[in-house]
């Protein structure tokens, strides 16, 4: 059986977790994740353990931050002036916002980490930076 390695397609079923055991994806119930092992197409630490695995194999793999989504940057805590922000906007930590970035139009997803009298606090920090993870992996394919 081979094993899988850079460049191959893989299918891969996975659970993965905080390590307080607090589930942030899974793809039971889904399709396996496709992707092609060393193109950078998942985060370092997923690629890495899927490799050299054959399928059916399953394993559990833990990944600290810096393989995963790094520390958290504190230069994405974004400090504004709450009269920035329209009224009807909701403001309370843990709503996710969208942010327009000046001339490109691209959207930027924000979390309200803090909400004060004259400013709010923005993290347009990934989710799960500064998270070590944990992943339950089972191979199911190599192409």
């Amino acid at each position: 059986m081979s094993k899988a390695k850079s460049g191959d397609t893989v299918q891969v079923h996975y659970k993965g977790t905080l390590t307080d055991g607090q589930l942030f994806d899974s793809s039971a119930g889904r399709d396996p994740l496709s992707f092609q092992l060393g193109t950078g197409q998942v985060i370092k630490g997923f690629d890495d353990g899927v490799t050299g695995m054959e399928v059916g194999d399953k394993k559990t793999i833990n990944i600290p931050s810096a393989e995963a989504y790094g520390p958290v940057n504190e230069e994405l805590l974004i400090n504004f002036d709450r009269t920035q922000i329209p009224s009807d906007i909701p403001l309370e930590p843990g709503v996710t916002l969208n942010m327009h970035q000046d001339g490109n139009g691209q959207v930027v997803p924000v979390v309200v980490k803090e909400v004060a009298n004259e400013h709010v606090v923005l993290d347009a920090n990934h989710p799960l930076a500064g998270q070590d993870l944990t992943f339950e992996l089972e191979l199911v394919g190599i192409q």
